[in-house]
């Protein structure tokens, strides 16, 4: 039992819900390890084909919790490093995910919050959400989101709001990539949520994990004979796999194609 989220499961949709509303849903060591776990069980669920990240309250996720930052300026060198490494092991647990995901962002997302909104999939917010990455402002770095924050808005994006921590609108993190789409209120999200579901759902389970394995492996590559020959082996791979097979034979007989996880 999990005492800082809550996982579900609604049909294929396994739902991560952040559930700390009193304290703004801030990443505590606790919150952390267990959406780390709750992650690895969504992914290890074969019923599960779409994970969402949902948080409870006003806030989506206020980022680092500052009673353990303050005890984090006494702790040793082993003992900060140690918890800088459970968030890295967040980052890449949830970027690295085989299914896709969705980011729905009820309110604030500050710091980590950020950088979870850029290590999912799909993002979506309402129009009353602000965003910040607001380290510098406690003589702190970004360092562990960086790397994922930079694929979603690029550097010169980021040496404007790493370096000034000001605060940003949810058309602003719309016009820069963060979030896919923004809606007035929750009603909204929830219903947009649930058509972007409704794609992810009509697709081939195994051809979207190799789909977000693709674009990680050739993002940033340059276009030359490498990248091409991995990509030509990729899709050689694939056309022939069984959900190929199954994708295209129900192309040509105008039906719907039946998807085995």
């Amino acid at each position: 039992m999990y005492q800082s989220i809550i996982t579900e499961v609604d049909d294929s949709v396994g739902i991560l819900t952040l559930n700390k509303a009193d304290r703004h849903n801030t990443l505590t060591e606790l919150l952390v390890a267990e959406m780390t776990s709750g992650l690895l069980e969504l992914e290890a669920n074969p019923s599960v084909r779409v994970v969402v990240i949902s948080s409870a309250g006003k806030s989506f996720c206020a980022g680092a919790d500052l009673n353990e930052m303050k005890q984090a300026a006494t702790s040793s060198s082993q003992e900060n490093l140690h918890e800088a490494r459970n968030m890295v092991c967040l980052m890449t647990t949830l970027n690295a995910l085989s299914k896709p995901s969705i980011a729905r962002i009820q309110g604030p997302a500050y710091g980590g919050g950020v950088g979870i909104i850029a290590a999912c999939d799909i993002a979506v917010t309402t129009y009353g959400a602000l965003f910040a990455l607001n380290e510098v402002k406690l003589g702190l770095i970004p360092a562990v989101i960086c790397p994922f924050v930079v694929a979603a808005i690029g550097a010169r994006y980021c040496r404007r709001y790493m370096l000034s921590a000001e605060r940003f609108s949810a058309a602003e993190a719309y016009r820069i990539g963060l979030v896919h789409e923004v809606v007035p209120g929750e009603e909204q999200l929830d219903e947009a949520i649930g058509e972007i579901i409704d794609s992810l759902l009509k697709n081939g389970p195994n051809a979207q994990a190799e789909c977000k394995s693709l674009i990680q492996t050739v993002a940033g590559q340059p276009i030359d004979e490498l990248t091409l020959e991995e990509t030509a082996q990729r899709l050689t791979r694939v056309r022939a796999s069984p959900e190929g097979k199954e994708g295209l034979t129900a192309f040509s007989e105008k039906r719907k194609p039946i998807w085995h996880d």
